[in-house]
């Protein structure tokens, strides 16, 4: 077998992901940079923040700014329910917690099966996204973690 062979019937990776309810739609976030999921607790309000981070909280011994995904995918506010959490994520020695709706389930996920983000999806969601992925017959857009940061950073 040469090296050409073995290339061929390597498979590339598959993804660990988060699996997550906001709103009606799923959404999923690389497992590995999810330090924890938490139920929600109130938040300290920070003045002259965007309405995207209504506050910080404390977790751990850390000042965590929280993150309200539904409003940073404009998808409009909502009550807070027995089901939403705060995922605690830490990418790119940045540490956050995402407010979601529902956690729902990890799940791993072949690479080649993730889809381009469609043209057609508003742009100001689609910066948030790296792909799409079909699990069970219901689409999951996968968060880029990346673009999430540099939004806050813009911001501060």
């Amino acid at each position: 077998m040469t090296s050409a062979d073995v290339a061929q019937t390597e498979e590339r990776p598959a993804l660990s992901l988060l699996l997550i309810r906001v709103e009606h739609e799923l959404y999923a976030i690389p497992s590995a940079s999810v330090r924890e999921v938490a139920r929600y607790r109130t938040v300290t309000p920070v003045p002259g923040a965007p309405r995207s981070l209504p506050g910080i909280i404390s977790q751990r011994g850390s000042i965590l700014p929280v993150v309200d995904l539904r409003l940073t995918l404009d998808l409009g506010l909502a009550d807070i329910t027995r089901a939403s959490r705060l995922v605690v994520v830490n990418h790119q020695d940045t540490d956050m917690a995402l407010l979601v709706d529902a956690v729902l389930d990890l799940a791993i996920i072949p690479a080649e099966q993730v889809e381009l983000v469609p043209a057609a999806l508003d742009p100001a969601r689609a910066r948030f996204l790296t792909g799409i992925v079909q699990l069970e017959g219901e689409p999951v857009a996968l968060l880029d973690l990346n673009e999430l940061i540099a939004s806050l950073r813009d911001w501060s």
